[in-house]
């Protein structure tokens, strides 16, 4: 790959005037401007991202901060967001937030620090209070994705979590299932919260055809899927006949557990669940879950941070549904 030294080398001029030609600053002959244009050309150089930033004072990027890395949904979020990027001739630049509202603030500073044009933020722990401050006191726009946020916190979009929840319980009410239990994360974030309020709802809406509901609590995760399910087992606790399970890698270690203590899925026991994870259709049984549509969420958001970038102008909040993805680890009771 060749570098500005190349170059430099080739067409006969320093460094800095290089520099002038590929930022647009400063005073270059034409016929010299022509010249290095025509060696970046035919030597395919593709100036730095970062030093064109720094030469103009700005970022030429999109920050991105997230709470939390690990699983499926942020991976697809990432890699959506990472595409979109590259698509804007722009660099994105990642900050963790550590699952901690101050590493939050934190994060989003540190990206303010770095001139980045905007910021794409994934907050699991910041207040709705503590965003619109967030977005009143930084100079560039914020893009909130996962949350519904009023106009004030700047631009959101996010997934309905109530209605997945709905989706997926009505389903396993229209099998004919009536003692239905939850299994899912205590309501700590956003998601958690909307998802078990969800459940609630779900229950009560139904209370007058003899639908009950049970709570346990399991963080996200395979391993903490697995052993919840096994604890629950080991008190002797039955599930009902059948779980609605928070996320999918929470039901796919609730099944492992089901299967190790002789209970068959579904002959004996329907799971449903929420987030259509890249595995959930390979686990056996494939499972029955409900579609989040993040690779649009954040490819709309990205769209949202360019127009943003270009005009200023902030679109209304957004909210998207999913589709329940029917497979085969539910049957009719």
């Amino acid at each position: 790959m060749a570098t500005i030294n190349d170059v430099c080398r080739a067409a006969g001029v320093s460094k800095a005037t290089v520099s002038r030609v590929i930022n647009g600053t400063g005073q270059v002959r034409q016929s010299t401007r022509e010249k290095v244009e025509a060696v970046m050309k035919q030597l395919d150089y593709r100036p730095s991202a970062v030093a064109q930033a720094l030469a103009n004072q700005s970022g030429n990027s999109i920050g991105l901060v997230i709470s939390d890395f690990t699983g499926g949904y942020f991976g697809s979020l990432l890699k959506q967001a990472s595409v979109s990027a590259e698509m804007m001739g722009k660099q994105l630049l990642f900050a963790d937030g550590h699952n901690d509202a101050e590493e939050e603030l934190r994060a989003v500073h540190s990206l303010v620090e770095k001139k980045c044009d905007i910021i794409v933020l994934y907050s699991r722990k910041l207040s709705c209070e503590q965003v619109i401050a967030l977005n009143q006191s930084v100079s560039i726009p914020i893009v909130n994705v996962g949350r519904a946020l009023p106009l004030e916190a700047g631009y959101s979009i996010t997934f309905d979590q109530s209605d997945a929840i709905k989706k997926a319980g009505t389903y396993l009410i229209q099998l004919g299932h009536k003692q239905l239990s939850y299994i899912g994360p205590e309501p700590t974030t956003p998601t958690s919260k909307l998802r078990l309020e969800g459940f609630q709802q779900l229950v009560s809406d139904f209370a007058h055809q003899g639908v009950t509901g049970e709570v346990c609590l399991s963080s996200f995760g395979f391993e903490e899927g697995y052993q919840a399910t096994k604890q629950k087992l080991k008190s002797q606790h039955c599930f009902g006949s059948a779980i609605l399970a928070a996320a999918d890698d929470i039901a796919i270690g609730c099944i492992k557990a089901l299967k190790e203590h002789g209970i068959r899925v579904p002959e004996d026991i329907s799971i449903v669940s929420i987030d259509n994870d890249a595995c959930s259709s390979f686990v056996e049984p494939p499972l029955t879950t409900v579609n989040i549509p993040i690779k649009h969420i954040t490819e709309r958001a990205m769209t949202v941070a360019q127009q943003l970038i270009e005009t200023g102008l902030t679109p209304k909040p957004e909210i998207y549904t999913g589709e329940l993805i029917i497979r085969h680890s539910a049957i009719a009771k």
